[in-house]
Order: structure tokens, then sequence, then C-alpha cells
């Protein structure tokens, strides 16, 4: 799914107002009336008082509309007008009208911090003050008004976007952002919803496809696609029956230094579950005994030194290696990274300690294979590509980088962002109990497993991901997020390959 910016969207309207011939009211009517069959399906006619805060342009015409339908099927309907401008809306005014005429009564009008109604925590509340057209913080009474919605307890909806929050920037800690429960978007999601500083203040978001034009959403240029189970399912290739294991490639996975064998099991285990036809380990002498009696069905190799890697050497002509889990950084293991960067020609997949080498030895970005797949936790990236002052910039900078040295990065978080250089993907699936020990080291050997199956490097990030979070997803489901471990998103890559297929489990 396509994530447009407020410009494009705006374009899309205007668009669709063209070509359908007609106009925008008859518009904001067709997408308020599906805000208004969502809460109905939810509520069911229940004994609630809803308020509604509706500012006076056309996010607060979406309310009005709201507010209409609400009154008209026999809801507790409180309506207050934000009066924060002089100016109103054409659309605003014409909701206005028809809300006075078919509901008998007029909104209330709030202009200070006397008109402030009482909220209760069992209220109903919609917020429709500003949506996807605001472009300056709330201040005074306004501002206030947002912290006492947010202090009220009562459960909130956003129509298409919370207010106060900006669709293309980060609010400063101090600027008054409604906290919504549930948000209610247009046509497609928007990037705030996704990054870590601004995904608060959503809550859980369902896209409404309220008609925009077709021609004009395929043509336009996302800032990013959303990956969901329709945009992954389109990703995988079926296997052909008459197939080996050579088919489906050979993963060399090298890492581990004492005490660090775990990050290797799990990784190595992950390859095979995600479907590489072989799997072959390389680690310190340390680990021989662990990984050949955890895990029979890996071929292992061992360094000459018994702690750590010194000099990786083998005679394999593996289809992709995925190197740096449990490493260490020693002088040791940097020079044996280099070797290895130095004589590897296909794309490699570097996690971890390989991508702290990386941070610390800046040299060696020169030496990545063309497509290599990096997937850095946030501290890592900012080792990696420096600090930054907000998301936004953080994703010009991973931009930047990824372009420099041709490389796909993978930025791991409660939604997962895929950087390819000329394209954004962020993923869908996942939950909070995958935040736990070794649910990265499992994504690394995920990826490397779909690309050692011939997956170009790109789609096997962003199908990895996906599948790494569905099978948290499916644990989830059946034990709860508490007890959560890394071992059981490997173990239920199979079910998670069954649910992307079944039309009938959607996760």
């Amino acid at each position: 799914m396509k994530i447009l910016s407020a410009e494009q969207l705006k374009e899309a309207d205007e668009v669709t107002l063209k070509t359908e011939g007609i106009s925008s009211t008859r518009l904001m009517e067709r997408a308020a009336s599906l805000v208004f069959n969502e809460i109905h399906t939810r509520l069911e006619g229940a004994d609630i008082n809803i308020k509604i805060f509706c500012g006076i342009g056309n996010n607060g015409g979406d309310g009005l509309v709201v507010a209409r339908l609400l009154h008209k099927y026999g809801y507790k309907v409180e309506v207050y007008v934000v009066n924060y401008s002089d100016k109103r809306s054409d659309d605003f005014l014409v909701n206005y009208d028809r809300y006075k005429k078919e509901s008998h009564t007029w909104p209330a009008l709030i202009k200070r911090v006397e008109d402030f109604p009482e909220i209760s925590p069992g209220d109903f509340v919609v917020d429709a003050i500003f949506g996807i057209g605001l472009n300056r913080p709330a201040e005074g009474w306004l501002a206030k008004l947002l912290l006492h919605i947010n202090g009220s307890g009562a459960f909130c909806l956003a129509v298409d976007m919370p207010s106060g929050l900006f669709p293309d920037k980060v609010p400063s800690e101090d600027t008054a952002v409604i906290k919504a429960n549930y948000t209610l978007t247009f046509q497609t999601p928007k990037m705030v919803f996704f990054l870590p500083q601004t995904m608060k203040y959503s809550g859980e978001v369902q896209v409404l496809d309220i008609g925009l034009d077709r021609g004009y959403l395929k043509e336009v240029k996302a800032m990013a696609q959303l990956i969901g189970k329709r945009e992954a399912r389109q990703l995988y290739k079926p296997r052909d029956k008459n197939s080996h294991k050579g088919d489906y490639g050979h993963t060399l996975v090298i890492g581990g230094s004492y005490g660090k064998i775990g990050s290797m099991v799990l990784s190595a285990q992950s390859t095979l579950r995600a479907g590489a036809g072989l799997c072959s380990v390389f680690v310190p002498k340390c680990g021989y005994e662990i990984l050949q009696s955890s895990f029979p069905e890996a071929m292992v190799i061992t360094d000459e030194d018994a702690n750590e890697l010194t000099d990786i050497k083998t005679d394999l002509e593996p289809d992709v290696i995925c190197f740096g889990m449990g490493a260490g950084k020693s002088s040791k293991t940097v020079k044996a990274f280099k070797g290895l960067l130095e004589q590897t020609e296909n794309p490699m997949l570097i996690d971890a300690d390989g991508l702290n080498m990386l941070s610390e030895n800046n040299e060696l970005l020169a030496l990545l294979p063309k497509n290599s797949v990096l997937t850095p936790h946030p501290k890592e990236l900012e080792r990696l590509i420096g600090k930054w002052d907000d998301d936004f910039k953080k994703i010009d900078k991973i931009e930047k980088f990824t372009k420099k040295y041709k490389v796909v990065l993978v930025l791991k978080g409660a939604h997962s962002f895929v950087f390819s250089g000329k394209h954004t993907y962020i993923n869908n699936s996942g939950n909070p109990g995958m935040a736990t020990a070794g649910s990265g080291d499992v994504l690394s050997g995920i990826i490397a497993g779909l690309m050692s199956q011939k997956y170009e490097p790109l789609v096997a990030a962003i199908l990895g991901v996906y599948l790494h979070g569905l099978a948290g997803d499916i644990v989830a489901e059946e034990n709860g997020y508490e007890s959560l471990i890394s071992g059981d998103i490997c173990d239920n890559l199979g079910k998670a390959y069954l649910a992307l297929m079944n039309d009938k489990k959607k996760v």
C-alpha cells in the first residue's frame, strides 16, 4: 500500500473531483460517511455520550457529517466547534448548516479555556479539529484543549490524523498533540503513523478507501510502501516439485566468539527454516560442540583460534554469507573481516558486530559487495551514520548512505523499515513481544536464507522482515507477548509461510 504526502493526497482529491465531476462537499460526505459506518458498527447504538470536536476547516466538516449521521441514528451527540480562526472552509459551512437543520441543535463554540466541556472517562471523543492540514503547532487555549482531551481518560478516535500532529515533520516534545486510541485515516496511511517518535499519537490505525482516482494513485510515486500480507505474498516464489537442495542455495553463517555462540545457532537455524537448501557455519573452536549438538543440520567449520575469529578460510563457494552475530570487535577479528570482504563478490548480509566493525573502521565500507544487506537496530545505525535530530532527518541520512554504498539497509524496530537508496518500505507485521534477545539474529538468518534461494537482496529483506514479524504474531497469538523468545520465531516460520498463503488467516 502506498504512503503519500499531504500534497499528493490534496492533488488526488482534486483529480478525483475533476474526473468524477463531483463537488468537494460530495467527496467529504463520502469520506465522513465511512467514518460514521465504522463508529456505528462498533458502538451498535450504545447509550454513550459522544463528544465531537470540530475545527473550522475540512477536517471539521468531516466531523460535522459524522455528527449529523450519528444524531440521525439516535446517538447522544454533543458537537463543539473549535473556533481558532475567523476563516471557515466552504465545506465546513455547508455541513454546519446541514447539521443545524437536521439535528435542530446548535454546536457549542469553544474560543477560550472557560468554554471547555467536561469530558468523562466513559465518553467517546471524536477528534476532527485539524486533520492533515496543520502547518504550525497549536498554542494558547487551543493547545490546552488538546491536553484537556488527552487528560480526560475518554476513548478518543481521530479522523484522518490526530490533531496537533504534522504530516511531514516531528513535533517538539512540548507541542500539544492528541493521543488517539484509534485513527481512521483516508485513502492511504501517513508516514508519521510508523515513525518511532510519532507513532504513539495515532494508536491503532485503519485506512478507509474513500475512492480517490485510481489512475492517479497507481501512477504517483509514493513516499514509501507499506508491506502487508497482500504485498508480501506477491514477493513469494512457489517451489518446483522437481527440485533438490542445491536449487535453494548454500548459506555460510560466520560469527561467534567465546560466550556468544547462541546467536550463531539462532541465525543458522533460521536460514534453513527460511528455506535455504544448505547451511554451513564458521565459528571459533569454542563453538564446535555447541553447534554440532544443537544444530545437526548444519556443517561446522572452525577458526584456528579457540575463542574468536582470526582467519576466515574455507573451500566453500556459498551463495550468500551471513556475517557478524556475536563476533566481537577485536583487532584480529576486524582483520579477518576485512579479508572476507576483499574476497567476497556476492551480496552479503551483515549484522551485529559486523556493523560495529564497519562503524569503527569506515574504510571497510568501500569493500562492501554491491546490494549487501545491513540490518542495524537504532543504536547500531547511529554508530554507522551518525546522530540525527528527528526521524525525518534520520531517513534522509539513511537514503544518502544507501545510495553512496549501494546497499540495502533494514532498520529494525516496531515497524521495521527497508531502504534501497531509491525506495522505502515499511513493515506492518510484528508485535511488542518480539523485543527480546536474539530476535535480530533470527531475522538475519531469515533474510540470508531467502537470498540463498535467489531472491534479490531487496526482495529478501522485505519478505524476510514480513515473515519474521508474521511468525512473531503467530507466537504471540498463542502464548502472549511476555513469554515470546527468539527461538519461537524461528520455530514458527513454517506456520508463517502457511499463513502467508492462507486467505482465511489475516495477520
